[in-house]
């Protein structure tokens, strides 16, 4: 445990750091924080700071910034999250005019929270391959357009538009529909489409656009097996000094495009976590920080997770998160 000295300048150089991105010296504490002690004390017990693993020394400067230690023990015992009133009022605004679905409603609670964060905000839907498939429909619109419904046995739906090449009757895509629901009601969406191919002679035999339909139905359970991942402001990481290198900007691209990372996120032992109030969490990974939070989707369980760098304003960021996880409950699961 800290002293209260140490706990003072910790806490100092985090939330500098938070804001400027620069190492933090000893003089720039005196000057800004008017901490009450002399500069030589200051440096003292800077360097006990960084020997018991909270604060790194940069190559750059001789000041110092947070390590990953040293932002768990600042959320954990030195940070205050109270919401500010303009963030509270931007997040009330937001929802007391929405009419939409659960879905859309955290979409746009992921769209709000990049844009007021300036960080990437990611949602993940409920893991459906486990799910039976109940029912499949297929709503023609025009000749070359049809939107396919389909419903699991827990009560998820999935939707998604067909836009065809070339026309297609009325009479095939009911014939395509019956045989799907004669054949694939009670299978589970992660085994679909390799029960699909066993069943593509009879489509062959029954429906004259058999090949359109097919490879349109495969693609769309291809997609509904998938980790069912939003993701808002990712361009937002582009802005950060710590992504100013290609690579790295590379790499990050790289994660958000592995959805089954961030559904696992959690359980990766090499990955630095910190249970947080409410049943949020806090993970850190290298040098990037995620705050995620459960969501009650439909009586399934879905993920709202902020990714940003680890210089992050985690007191405001957790705020937020646990206001829009209690706006959510409140409007939806009363």
């Amino acid at each position: 445990m800290l002293t209260k000295r140490q706990a003072s300048i910790l806490k100092a150089i985090v939330e500098e750091f938070v804001r400027t991105a620069e190492p933090i010296g000893s003089k720039t504490l005196m000057a800004k924080y008017e901490l009450p002690y002399s500069s030589a004390t200051i440096r003292n017990e800077m360097m006990a700071l960084e020997e018991a693993g909270l604060l790194e020394k940069t190559h750059t400067s001789s000041g110092r910034v947070p390590s990953t230690n040293g932002y768990r023990y600042y959320v954990e015992n030195l940070m205050e999250t109270v919401l500010d009133e303009t963030s509270r009022y931007e997040l009330q605004n937001v929802f007391s005019n929405h009419r939409g679905s659960l879905e859309d409603a955290i979409q746009r609670s992921c769209d709000v929270l990049s844009h007021m964060t300036n960080l990437t905000s990611i949602v993940l839907g409920p893991d459906a391959r486990a799910q039976r498939l109940q029912r499949i429909q297929l709503i023609p619109l025009d000749s070359r357009t049809a939107v396919a419904i389909f419903v699991t046995d827990s009560g998820h739906t999935e939707n998604k538009t067909f836009r065809f090449e070339d026309d297609i009757s009325v009479e095939d895509i009911q014939n395509c529909c019956n045989i799907l629901n004669d054949r694939l009601v009670g299978t589970e969406i992660g085994e679909v489409v390799e029960k699909m191919n066993e069943i593509k002679p009879i489509l062959e035999n029954q429906v004259i656009r058999h090949e359109m339909l097919f490879n349109a139905f495969v693609q769309a359970f291809v997609r509904f097996a998938s980790e069912n991942v939003y993701y808002s402001g990712a361009s937002n990481m582009l802005y950060q000094p710590e992504f100013s290198d290609i690579e790295r900007i590379r790499g990050l691209m790289k994660m958000l495009e592995d959805s089954s990372l961030w559904r696992s996120i959690g359980n990766n032992e090499q990955n630095v976590m910190l249970k947080l109030t409410g049943g949020n969490e806090l993970i850190w990974i290298d040098d990037l920080a995620v705050v995620s939070t459960k969501l009650h989707m439909g009586g399934e369980e879905g993920q709202l997770m902020i990714l940003g760098p680890s210089r992050m304003e985690y007191d405001r960021i957790t705020s937020m998160l646990e206001y829009v996880s209690q706006i959510l409950e409140e409007k939806y699961w009363k």
